[in-house]
């Protein structure tokens, strides 16, 4: 059980990488305006109605309108009468941002809901890990470590929300997931206790070190590259893709031009591992994510951003750090490891 629940966590947390994607990419990064209800509900509404004052309805604290192109929250719960009282509201003052959009409401909302259910997904695996203790207290140290993460996770979304949606804190929201599908995969390694290669050469671990390194940037970076034509689109609008990338900021050349160094490095290991016989899990992986990164990269910049590009050029960049992660984990991990079942 406490195995399972330890993938069930990582395959919900890379759930919630493509949800934020697909956020990303249809711009509904404030479809909920505040955290962690949205608009005050525990369900979003589905329509415009429900967020705009009326006679003779009943509101619960916290429930939100919009009036007069801001957010409005009910002060505690009460009916209301025939015309608008502002005793029974207070001002919204986390942001300004106050637009309601369907789509995008329920698109962020969908994302929140994985966020919760890899939060119960991890409690229920720290849990389990307490009976680990005895066996191996790393595994029920780390269970806990991703609690405390998951919730500091959360925590970050909701200073993204507050801050209506700065690049900063994003990129940090980012990283943060990323350091949680590794401390995930070193308990899956220490739990399933298989045995480390032998006579790995301190160049290839090297080497190892330098293509995760090269990647956290490289999504870093990547970051930054789609600030840029988020900004862009503002400027000239959805439909000229064409131009989103016509004027392209350095952190553009340097992301491109890291990727070469990404994929050589890749490839060294590739056929280091092939040539000495180390057997690490996960190689062959690699060469066929990297192949989808150079692709949709390619597809992205000289066709202009066709459908689903931007979201599987992320999405594949953040198996490819879990993959490069649990390369150095197998490496790392002692072999007399004890196989927790």
């Amino acid at each position: 059980m406490f195995v399972r629940f330890v993938r069930i966590s990582l395959i919900l947390i890379y759930l919630v990488i493509i949800a934020g994607a697909v956020v990303r990419m249809t711009g509904s990064g404030m479809g909920c305006p505040d955290w962690p209800k949205c608009f005050g509900y525990y369900i979003p509404p589905t329509d415009e109605a429900t967020l705009l004052w009326a006679p003779d309805r009943e509101f619960k604290k916290g429930q939100v309108i919009i009036k007069d192109e801001a957010l409005e929250v009910a002060k505690a719960d009460f009916t209301t009468g025939d015309t608008y009282s502002a005793a029974n509201w207070e001002a919204y003052t986390e942001h300004d941002y106050a637009i309601f959009n369907v789509w995008h409401t329920w698109i962020e909302y969908i994302n929140r809901l994985l966020g919760a259910l890899s939060g119960l997904a991890i409690l229920i695996m720290a849990i389990l890990s307490i009976w680990k203790w005895k066996q191996n207290k790393w595994l029920t140290i780390l269970s806990w470590l991703s609690v405390f993460m998951i919730g500091f996770q959360g925590w970050l979304g909701a200073t993204v929300v507050y801050s209506v949606l700065a690049p900063v804190r994003i990129t940090i929201h980012m990283v943060m997931a990323l350091l949680i599908v590794l401390v995930l995969l070193l308990i899956l390694r220490q739990a399933i206790g298989k045995q480390r290669p032998q006579g790995v050469t301190t160049g290839f671990k090297t080497l190892l070190w330098a293509a995760l390194g090269l990647t956290l940037v490289q999504i870093v970076l990547g970051t930054q590259v789609r600030q840029f034509v988020d900004d862009q689109v503002k400027l000239v609008g959805y439909e000229a893709k064409e131009a989103w990338l016509a004027y392209p900021e350095l952190s553009f050349y340097i992301h491109r031009s890291f990727s070469i160094l990404v994929v050589l490095i890749n490839v060294l290991l590739w056929r280091g591992n092939q040539k000495k016989g180390y057997g690490l899990y996960g190689m062959n992986g690699i060469m066929a994510i990297l192949g989808v990164e150079v692709l949709t990269g390619i597809a992205m910049y000289y066709l202009d951003f066709p459908f689903l590009t931007q979201p599987i050029h992320l999405v594949f960049a953040a198996v490819l750090f879990g993959l490069q992660s649990y390369l150095i984990l197998q490496v790392l991990i002692p072999k007399k490891t004890v196989k927790i079942s």
